[in-house]
């Protein structure tokens, strides 16, 4: 409030009669009267109307719920009312002194009234701000900041003036403002203090709140309110439960959906227009237009699908970052106020005359300008990376939306390690381009203002720098392209290397038993070195663009100072010119460092957004492919349908006419790639409807052919989502057979299953996949031959239970392929495809009477199928008990579990971990970061590497320093004559040294960059060896997220961030050793402060990396989870879709995501904590060294004093960027930490050995002998094997026969030594096979697995992996099988590409593939799992005779789900528990009654 009787300046009786001179107190000379009257009076007040009604308008649309009327409220209340009372009365006051005739100036009048009407204003917006939840406001903050300002320049003048000449007259005036400007004072400090939370608050119910929202205006402002996480994480290491509740503008449910909303809107008129247009075209001409396939796009992406997705995040995202962008453009203001200050700063010092006063008042203005600065850049750096996170949370959750969707065509053109590429890579490109978007335009702002001040400093000279510029402009956008080109390479050499290490990682069990691990090795290693070499070529030309960038800055210094001093005599360098053109030179370095880097992030986003953009414009499932219209007694009803996988692709499906009944069972049969698996998907609207209709009523359920199973209990895979009714799931788990054997795991129902069911044998797999579809209780049930990989009489007892006239399905629509023929005559209806049609369809009899395709198929079989096939039918009620009885002798469960290669399901009975978990989340470490992981990291650079860094950095500081030294001691040259000496001497050396600096930057950044690539080369070959090392136990326990974390974000952050980060490290490191070696030098005073504010930095750096550290390890482990379950949807997505239960999944991806997010906000939080009080710290430098120069200026020259304070500003940037880049380097060294993670894993035993004893033809005659061999998967748990002694001859046929659970696929593991012995041994041909290289052992034994797999790659890579086969040896193997035509028409033949897991082919087509692969390896041990449990019978006998013709002088084992497939061997052993039971012929064995003859009555044969 201005209180004043006159607006004269020499009687006025607030101010006072006084002078403008140095004599005056320092409070009064800075204002004049009238400029202290008119801020006073109207600065804070205009400031509060302009701002109000945004403010308004601000808290209408953001409602956080009402605070209660608390004391603190109360008390800002009253005060408030009491300053209104006061300038009232000050009105009062004065229109009485008028009535009385007392002149008065207007202003006595006008500026109380105006004080009035503002805190009326303020009273309104504080009772505002309780009604919408505002605890702090920041507001009226700093209205309150500026009124005690005010109010404390007017107090000074007054109390000056009283003691000068007592107090002046109007002594109700003067006692009027005291009063006033305490309450004032009163209000400044009450609103430092926070309200309570608003009463609907949820941060009244949450455990765990984010204390940012409680937080006063100045905390928040300073990012002091993270100062306990810090405290608490330097006092132990963080835990995810000491982290904050997200908040909810920050959580997935809010941003996800608002991304996917403007996304669908906008994709929606993109299509509109695009039908229009197509439209007019086809009006006009019949010429098709061409577009780029989906995979073109997905691969290398297409301009115009970047501009959908960025309109869609802008007009998300917009606000937010345009409130980042208003706080940055204030910052640039007192940024660049600061070499204005400083000019005027070294003009005092250079006037001898001038008032002492100027240079305390300029040095308080470069420390508040310094601050201002500081505020809102952070500021600006907080809601850039807070939106980030919400950019990550969107585009994370837009791509798993798009992965629940996406139709079956487009998912065999992408791979699962191409999507985790996506969310990890080409998202946090995109995140880092916010951060640096703002670089394209804003440097350009910064250089025109920097030349505009060198040209007030150094007049027409100052243009000689544009040319400069212009001069290098088209080198940097040379490189800059050819770098583009460089980082497209690197990223399609990263989308292959990430599909093939996702295909392997997942089929490691496959690659094992085959000894393949070297091959792919190599593979991946030949990938690998095609992506460093690309990176290594785009780091050597980033090392010419940011050096071509700190040359052009260093060329505008020269040729600005060598045209300035050279052109005229009279131009003198001085001390104001020099160091004032340096400070605003490093502004302008700072723009020219920047937009290098801008420019590559905004160019790398640009690809990744393409990227990005591509995916989510592939092919989706079309949602109203199916009606649902109401039916009669027709359950599902297809009309001439036809249908493909693509709307590219030719059709699969041609005249489909089918209709089922409710209630009724349909059969589907027909030969391998005949189209059954295809009819399925089109009724779950999977394949695209080209022409027809569709009708389904009712829900539906699906099992597919390779069962999807989730990393969840038994309980929640069979529950998938629904409310759980325990009767009726007892029901069910004991109709797919699983009762029983659920009793003896270690937690029961509980217990986890591992990822993909790696834990479990295909037939429980199958079950569990089956028992999921039963609990659904859905209308219609799609069965995908769920019977192949069941041992007979468990498929009986499935049929009989489940699927057949009495189970549980009995009364649902019910459509089954199979290929089991001794079923079909209980069945309703059979259809019979052929080429993609339906050939036959009708019941058993009918098609049996037609003698047509039906009878033929089934004429393919011998006589003993059909036999077999009716025996089946009538012996089928005595499975069930006898299955119940040999599951209750056997943990059966649980030993399959062992068959299969599992190692680790018995062992969560460890007291560390809990009962019935079987995979372990990622390791999260502790503590501070290991000086081993530096020295790690180093040895991998190598020393030769790191010896010739730390050189070059040396020397090109020591130059740097000498160039700066030499320009002062130019400054300080004396003038003669007005002019100065040896300047043409001092241009040359000064150029000379600067061409040095630039050589020694480039090299020194080149080779940190080289020894990045190289230290990545090795780390990344150590990490795949690790792993591909483990056992099988190791596969078994690690989730598959855990593995593409570190092979995809881990190796990402090794390849590009640490070299980075260590550049900066040591540049800033050298720099700042350059910068207090002067400071010492030049102003001793100034050095005194660096050294307690070193200590400072030091303290707060400790507190900060204990907490930082922590978070990037929490950060990292949590992101793990996300892509476990991206991948797992990804397999499973026709499952999820058939269940319905998108919904479930999407929140289950949310959920990891915001627990992602939880542990991503605190680690940003603590960056700006840092940053903030750091640089307010180094900003007391800058004061210090400006008021130790004012105070000693009569014993300093302007050339020291100018070279101290310009240092000065650079120690305040310098310190603070050697902590920050010594704390980024901590927090990215983790990655070296969670690559070695699995070097301390146990691994195998040798795959080669120098001495094993065998020759190249080892063995020769196949001869396997199991002396007293016993097999446990761990110490602690019971023999799986148990004293198994046999022998088996040279070339014999053995049938391994057994219930579930006997131990028969643990002959597999055993013989290939996945599991080494417990005791006993193998010998094979007499060697011990202990005594043999893992490689050199399964090199020599063929595997046929029950689960065919294959790999992406060409077809003929899938089928001789090792090269070691001519062409004509393949097609020979293949026409064996019978896949010959098949394979010759397709595209490339042998060189057509398989996707990932082979999915572009049918479960027969891989089984058969699987069989030429072992017809190609032919060794003399053959071992087979089951292997045509897929195929139609009339293949399994044609294939059957192939083994038998093909294999008849090797040894084969067979193992035999199905019994009728081993009895012409020579031999059958028969096992149970682990042991052997019977081993004879099978005419031995069936004159016994023993076991086997059970089985055999079991099976139908007797």
């Amino acid at each position: 409030m201005v209180v004043a009787d006159s607006v004269s300046g020499d009687c006025n009786p607030l101010l006072g009669n006084w002078s403008w001179n140095e004599t005056q107190p320092l409070g009064l000379q800075m204002f004049s009267p009238y400029l202290l009257n008119a801020a006073v009076a109207w600065f804070p007040s205009i400031y509060l109307w302009i701002l109000s009604p945004f403010y308004i308008l601000y808290l209408r649309h953001n409602n956080k719920g009402y605070i209660r009327m608390s004391c603190l409220f109360k008390t800002k209340m009253l005060l408030g009312f009491i300053l209104i009372l006061l300038c009232i009365s000050n009105i009062i006051f004065t229109l009485w002194k008028i009535k009385g005739g007392t002149p008065q100036a207007s202003e006595i009048l006008i500026n109380p009234t105006v004080w009035f009407v503002t805190k009326i204003l303020v009273v309104f917006l504080m009772h505002l701000e309780r009604q919408k939840g505002v605890q702090s406001s920041g507001v009226l903050f700093i209205y309150w900041l500026l009124c005690f300002l005010s109010v404390v320049a007017t107090v000074s003048a007054t109390v000056y003036k009283a003691q000068t000449g007592g107090f002046p007259e109007g002594i109700f005036r003067r006692l009027l403002a005291y009063f006033y400007s305490a309450l004032i004072g009163a209000q400044f400090v009450l609103s430092f203090l926070v309200d309570q939370p608003p009463f609907f608050s949820k941060t009244r119910h949450d455990s765990n709140p984010c204390p940012e929202s409680g937080a006063s205006f100045p905390s928040k402002a300073t990012f002091w309110w993270f100062s306990r996480l810090v405290w608490q994480g330097y006092r132990k290491p963080l835990e995810l439960d000491d982290l904050w509740s997200l908040q909810k503008e920050n959580s997935s449910e809010e941003i996800i959906s608002q991304l996917e909303r403007e996304w669908k809107k906008i994709c929606n008129e993109a299509q509109q227009t695009k039908d229009e247009i197509e439209f007019e075209r086809s009006r006009r001409t019949r010429v098709e237009s061409t577009f780029p396939s989906e995979t073109e796009a997905f691969l290398q992406g297409h301009q115009s699908s970047r501009f959908p997705l960025l309109k869609a995040i802008w007009k998300v995202f917009n606000v937010t970052f345009l409130l980042g962008t208003l706080s940055l453009i204030i910052g640039d203001v007192f940024r660049f106020a600061v070499p204005k200050v400083l000019s005027f700063f070294l003009e005092f010092i250079s006037d001898p005359e001038a008032p002492t006063w100027k240079g305390y008042f300029y040095a308080v203005l470069l420390f508040l300008s310094a601050c201002l600065q500081t505020l809102f850049e952070q500021r600006h750096m907080y809601v850039c990376m807070v939106l980030e996170l919400r950019l990550r949370t969107a585009l994370m959750g837009l791509v798993y939306r798009k992965v629940l969707v996406l139709s079956n065509a487009m998912r065999k053109t992408a791979a699962v390690g191409e999507i985790i590429n996506l969310v990890s890579v080409d998202v946090q490109r995109l995140m880092d381009a916010i951060l640096y978007l703002n670089g394209l335009w804003l440097p350009v702002i910064w250089m025109i203002i920097c030349f505009t001040f060198l040209w007030q400093l150094l007049g027409p000279s100052a243009l000689t720098a544009i040319a400069v510029f212009l001069i290098l402009l088209p080198l940097n956008f040379i490189v800059t392209k050819k770098r583009s080109h460089f980082q497209e390479e690197q990223m399609l050499h990263k989308d292959h290397r990430a599909r093939l290490t996702d295909s392997i990682l997942r089929n490691m069990k496959i690659i094992k038993l085959h000894g393949w691990e070297e091959a792919f090795t190599e593979k991946i290693l030949s990938i690998r070195k095609g992506e460093l070499q690309a990176l290594k070529s785009s780091g050597f030309l980033f090392s010419v663009s940011l050096v071509s960038f700190h040359l052009s800055t260093f060329l505008v210094a020269l040729v600005m100072f060598a045209v300035h001093a050279l052109t005229d005599e009279k131009h003198i360098l001085d001390a104001e010119k020099a160091f004032v053109t340096l400070t605003i030179i490093s502004i302008l370095n700072r723009a020219q460092a920047f937009l290098p880097f801008s420019i590559n992030t905004i160019f790398q986003a640009w690809i990744s957004l393409a990227r990005l953009a591509a995916f989510l414009h592939l092919e989706e499932v079309a949602h109203r492919e199916i009606s649902t219209s109401p039916m009669g007694k027709e359950c599902i009803s297809v009309q001439d349908g036809t249908f493909a996988w693509s709307q590219e692709s030719s059709p699969c499906l041609q005249r489909i006419n089918l209709v089922v009944p409710r209630g009724s069972l349909f059969a589907v049969i027909g030969s391998v790639g005949s189209g059954k698996s295809s009819l399925l998907s089109a009724l779950l609207g999977e394949l695209t409807k080209l022409e027809g209709h569709v009708n389904i009523k009712g829900s539906m359920a699906y099992v597919p052919q390779e069962a999807w199973i989730q990393n969840a209990s038994v309980e929640e895979n069979v529950c998938f989502g629904q409310k759980l009714d325990t009767p009726w799931l007892d029901r069910v788990l004991e109709a797919c057979a699983l009762h029983v054997d659920l009793a003896n795991l270690p937690a029961g129902i509980h217990t986890e299953i591992g990822e993909q069911g790696i834990n479990l044998s295909g037939g429980q797999k199958q079950r569990l996949s089956l028992a999921r579809a039963v609990y659904k209780k859905a209308s219609v049930y799609l069965l995908d031959d769920p019977l192949a990989a069941l041992d007979v009489h468990v498929g009986q007892h499935i049929f009989d239970h489940v699927i057949g006239p009495g189970g549980l399905l009995q009364g649902m629509t019910r459509i089954l392929v199979t290929h089991a023929v001794h079923i079909l005559p209980w069945v309703d209806h059979i259809i019979v495809m052929a080429d993609g049609t339906v050939a036959e369809s009708g019941s058993y009899q009918e098609l049996l009477l037609r003698k047509g395709y039906f009878a033929e198929f089934l004429g393919q079989s011998e006589q003993k199928e059909a036999h077999y096939s009716q025996e089946m039918v009538k012996k089928s009620s005595r499975n069930i008990s006898e299955i119940g009885t040999s599951a209750g002798k056997t943990d059966s469960f649980m030993k399959n579990s062992h068959e299969k290669g599992s190692t680790t399901l018995q062992s969560q009975m460890e007291g560390t971990r809990m009962k019935g978990q079987l995979t372990e989340g990622d390791r999260v470490q502790y503590g501070q970061v290991n000086t081993t992981l530096y020295l790690a990291y180093l040895r991998a650079v190598g020393t030769p590497i790191c010896l010739s860094v730390v050189f070059l950095f040396l020397c090109q500081q020591v130059v740097s320093f000498s160039r700066g030294y030499w320009l002062s001691l130019w400054a300080d040259d004396p003038i003669v004559n007005g002019t100065q000496q040896h300047t043409g001497l001092r241009v040359g050396v000064f150029g000379l040294l600067g061409c040095f600096q630039a050589i020694g930057r480039f090299g020194s950044i080149a080779v940190v960059l080289l020894g990045g690539v190289l230290a990545s080369q090795q780390l990344f070959q150590k990490l795949l060896n690790d792993v591909t090392r483990s056992p099988m136990t190791f596969f078994e326990q690690t989730p598959i997220g855990n593995l593409l974390n570190r092979f995809s974000k881990e190796t990402d952050a090794i390849d590009t961030v640490l070299p980075d980060k260590f550049k900066s490290f040591l540049g800033f490191l050298f720099g700042l050793m350059e910068v207090i070696l002067v400071v010492v030098i030049t102003t001793p005073l100034a050095a005194v402060v660096v050294l307690p504010l070193m200590a400072l930095y030091i303290g707060l750096q400790s507190l900060y990396v204990a907490s930082s550290c922590q978070l990037r390890r929490l950060e990292s482990a949590s992101r793990s989870p996300i892509y476990s379950h991206i991948s797992e949807t990804f397999q499973g997505n026709a499952v999820i879709r058939a269940f319905q239960a998108q919904d479930q999944f999407m929140a289950q991806n949310d959920s990891r995501i915001d627990e992602h997010q939880r542990a991503s906000f605190p680690r940003l939080v603590a960056d700006r904590w840092l940053a903030t009080n750091m640089e307010l710290l180094g900003n007391i430098l800058i004061f210090t060294a400006a008021f130790f120069a004012v105070f000693s200026k009569p014993h300093l020259s302007p050339g020291i004093v100018g070279f101290s304070v310009s240092m000065a500003l650079q120690v305040t940037e310098i310190l603070h960027w050697v902590v920050r880049s010594w704390t980024d380097l901590q927090n990215n060294i983790v990655s070296v930490e969670r690559m070695r993670d699995y070097s301390r894993t146990s691994k195998e035993a040798p795959w080669t050995l120098p001495l094993d004893g065998i020759g190249h033809t080892w063995p020769t005659m196949g001869q396997i002998e199991f002396r007293d061999y016993s097999l446990r998967y761990r110490p602690e748990l019971a023999l799986a094997l148990r004293n198994l002694t046999l022998k088996i001859q040279p070339q014999e046929k053995v049938g391994i026969v057994g219930r579930t659970g006997a131990g028969k696929s643990s002959l597999t593991i055993s013989l290939l030594r996945l599991i080494e012995a417990a005791e006993g041994g193998i010998w094979i041909d007499g060697v011990d096979i202990s005594q043999v290289g893992l490689h050199a052992l399964r090199s020599k034994i063929t595997i046929i697995p029950q689960d065919p797999i294959l790999f992406p790659g060409s077809m003929r890579m899938n089928l001789d992996l090792l090269d070691e086969h001519s062409d004509d040896e393949i097609w020979e193997a293949l026409e064996m099988v019978q896949l010959k035509t098949f394979i010759l028409g397709l595209p490339g033949q042998l060189l057509y590409e398989c996707s990932d897991q082979g999915d572009n082919l049918s479960v027969g087509q891989k089984q058969l593939l699987c069989l030429a692969r072992a017809l190609l390896r032919k060794t003399k041990i053959l071992f087979l799992d089951e292997a045509t449990a897929a195929v139609d019978p009339q293949n399994d006998l044609q294939i059957q005779a192939i083994l038998r013709d093909q294999f008849a002088d090797c040894t084969v084992l067979t193992i035999a789900h199905r019994l009728h497939t081993v009895m012409d061997c020579s031999r059958i052993l028969v096992m149970d528990n682990g042991a052997i039971v019977e081993f004879g012929t099978p005419a031995q064995l069936l004159a016994q009654r023993g076991l086997f003859y059970r089985l055999a009555e079991e099976s139908g044969l007797l």
